[in-house]
């Protein structure tokens, strides 16, 4: 199968689970409002939000073990470091993640979830030019 179709499908899956996730338990499946959920000690066990967050763990290697992509990580382990700690201070400021905002924001057609998703992809596309072209890396 392309890899189109394997993300078509992926897409629709992340669809149908961000749909059922508000439906049965009235919250947006956005992954930063799941993860203070979870972090949130009371009741994890309890919380909606864990079992969702395993899945979403889970699944990636329920595929590699069928498909087995081929999957090449070029940054340094510092370099994914700082990534992680700058989307999660961009998560903050946008009071909300790319999940939250692209997914379920939009398909209610929020219009605060519409302008952030904009914002994040403005600055994905000025991120990659600038590092692709004017600073030359990979």
């Amino acid at each position: 199968m392309h890899d189109f179709a394997w993300s078509f499908i992926g897409g629709i899956l992340l669809g149908i689970s961000a749909v059922g996730y508000l439906y049965t338990n009235g919250r947006i499946a956005g992954i930063s409002g799941l993860v203070s959920q979870v972090l949130n000690l009371k009741g994890i066990i309890n919380t909606p939000a864990l079992w969702f967050l395993l899945g979403l763990f889970i699944v990636p290697f329920m595929y590699a073990a069928f498909v087995q992509p081929e999957i090449y990580i070029e940054a340094t382990p510092l370099m994914l470091i700082i990534a992680g700690v700058l989307v999660g201070f961009g998560t903050r400021l946008g009071s909300g993640c790319t999940s939250g905002h692209g997914i379920c924001g939009i398909s209610r057609l929020s219009k605060r979830s519409i302008i952030a998703t904009m914002g994040f992809m403005f600055a994905g596309f000025i991120t990659v030019y600038v590092v692709r072209h004017m600073l030359g890396a990979i």
